[in-house]
């Protein structure tokens, strides 16, 4: 058996560009060594193992489909500049067509734009040309590293729970994008610290440098989950400390955004069939998770339409008659937004449209999940993958969610015709206390509807989760003692005893039993 045979064969049938021809090379040498050792066992499982592998590196943008001209106007570079880098480099390296004309793939494009945007960062061709062959190098030997070792011969099979498997290294599950190597971790980290410093710095020209480079050396899903979700995480708890202004929290942010948001527009046409309907409820204005949850399912050819944030109930449900999605997938990061959650997932239930769905506030409060008629996507991005696309393979709706209690309905509709009323009552007996009009006015906002939201899904003590945040916020912004939320509370129980007399049972004892937990760990 011919080493070069092998590589040709599995070349010519993969589609695999020039740039990944060492992963066959690799391959056939290790196959040979099996062969030899008569370790046919290994060879069929790590045959596997490449198949995938080089399903994945299949890509319409290998193929050379552009000539000339179509180059000189994608990149705004001279004929004569692409053949003298051509010449010199070696970079790109176009195919010819029998006439001799030159044919370029996209990621001969994507690699001349990228050297472009080198040089505009300061770098002269030739140290742009030297740093794409280091990256180029340390990808390589990154891929050999994690995707060319053999397992080993008689690895037992994974366990499995309810049906799923545990640590089959499956995509779709914990380890979406994951790097094993501590050196792969070790320059993630660095990267992401880089690009953190970059932003506190309103440095936006150092931080997009950290990302190019991390797009680079890893793929998109490392980038996006190690890199800018973990770096906003990062910053956002700075800014909760009070050691990081909002405008860095803004920036970094918007940066964030802006590169999601360019690689989506980047994505191929999608080739999977059915379409996924993404986006927020009314008032949640967080939008990188899903908009991170649509880029990485667009990677995976599904046909996703993100519509943003804040999308009002009735606008989702045309929408969702125009576009005809097969799946919705809506995610909320608060209380009050999950009550608009609820709403668009009954909507959706009538309508007939299976609707996954996930957020923070749904892994800090597990028992909300009963109140929403959808699929639970589970409490990490990876996993909300696997659950999206099993639901796109075999769609059903889901059971519908619990009612609230009829005493919580009746306490709601009681609070909504009389909440002017209460906080009328508070803005009387708190408002000369510690806290300003101006924050006064916000607390009165924010308490009241997650009082609305709490009663809507169907258990008042769903109340609690945000105070030791607000706690926190008022102490690290505001250097304002925890007992104002004290004060605050005791301001409210006293104006819902006047207003809401007995048809307020629920809030006002829930009131009086935090004002007594405040009062007993005060005297602790």
């Amino acid at each position: 058996m011919k080493r070069t045979t092998i590589v040709q064969d599995i070349m010519v049938n993969s589609g695999l560009s020039r740039y990944n021809s060492y992963i066959c090379t690799t391959f056939a040498k290790q196959i040979r060594a099996w062969i030899v050792n008569l370790d046919l066992l290994s060879t069929g499982v790590y045959f596997e193992q490449l198949i995938k592998v080089t399903y994945m590196m299949k890509s319409p943008a290998d193929t050379p489909i552009y000539n000339l001209k179509a180059v000189v106007q994608e990149t705004g570079l001279k004929p004569d500049t692409l053949r003298a880098w051509e010449r010199r480099y070696g970079l790109p390296a176009p195919q010819r067509t029998d006439s001799g004309h030159r044919l370029y793939s996209q990621n001969d494009i994507e690699l001349l734009k990228w050297l472009m945007a080198r040089q505009e960062e300061g770098l002269n061709i030739s140290r742009a040309v030297e740093l794409w062959r280091q990256l180029e190098h340390d990808q390589e030997s990154s891929l050999q590293t994690t995707m060319l070792v053999p397992p080993p011969a008689h690895s037992p099979a994974p366990a499995r729970v309810g049906g799923r498997s545990i640590g089959e290294g499956n995509l779709g599950e914990r380890n979406l994008g994951s790097v094993q190597s501590g050196e792969a971790l070790n320059t993630l980290e660095r990267l992401r610290n880089e690009w953190i410093t970059s932003c506190l710095n309103f440095d936006e020209q150092h931080a997009e440098q950290s990302i190019a480079q991390a797009f680079a050396l890893f793929p998109a899903e490392n980038v996006c989950l190690d890199i800018l979700q973990k770096g906003l995480a990062t910053i956002g708890r700075g800014w909760y400390e009070n050691n990081i202004t909002v405008q860095q929290e803004h920036f970094a942010s918007a940066l964030a955004l802006r590169r999601l948001e360019a690689l989506l527009a980047a994505t191929p046409s999608p080739t999977r069939a059915g379409r996924i309907l993404i986006g927020c409820p009314p008032e949640e204005v967080h939008t990188f998770v899903p908009l991170m949850l649509t880029l990485l399912l667009r990677r995976r050819s599904w046909d996703v339409l993100f519509l943003g944030a804040n999308v009002p109930v009735q606008d989702f449900i045309v929408t969702t008659q125009k576009a005809k999605p097969q799946l919705v997938v809506l995610t909320a990061q608060l209380l009050y937004t999950a009550m608009g959650l609820r709403e668009l997932g009954e909507s959706l239930y009538e309508a007939r449209i299976p609707m996954g769905y996930g957020g923070l506030v749904f892994t800090q409060i597990p028992a909300v999940q009963q109140s929403i008629t959808g699929h639970y996507l589970g409490d990490h991005l990876e996993e909300a993958i696997h659950v999206i696309e099993e639901l796109m393979l075999k769609p059903r709706l889901a059971m519908p969610a619990d009612m609230p209690s009829r005493q919580a309905t009746e306490t709601l509709d009681y609070f909504r015709l009389h909440q002017a009323e209460i906080e009328s009552e508070v803005w009387r007996k708190f408002g000369n206390g510690h806290l300003s009009h101006s924050l006064l006015r916000k607390a009165n906002i924010n308490f009241s509807r997650d009082i609305i939201a709490a009663l809507a899904l169907g258990d008042i003590h769903y109340l609690g989760i945000d105070l030791p945040w607000v706690k926190g916020l008022l102490k690290n912004h505001y250097q304002l003692p925890e007992s104002v939320i004290h004060e605050y509370l005791q301001a409210y129980l006293t104006a819902a005893e006047n207003v809401l007399n007995d048809k307020g049972v629920l809030l006002i004892s829930w009131l009086k039993q935090i004002l007594q937990k405040d009062v007993v760990t005060s005297s602790l």
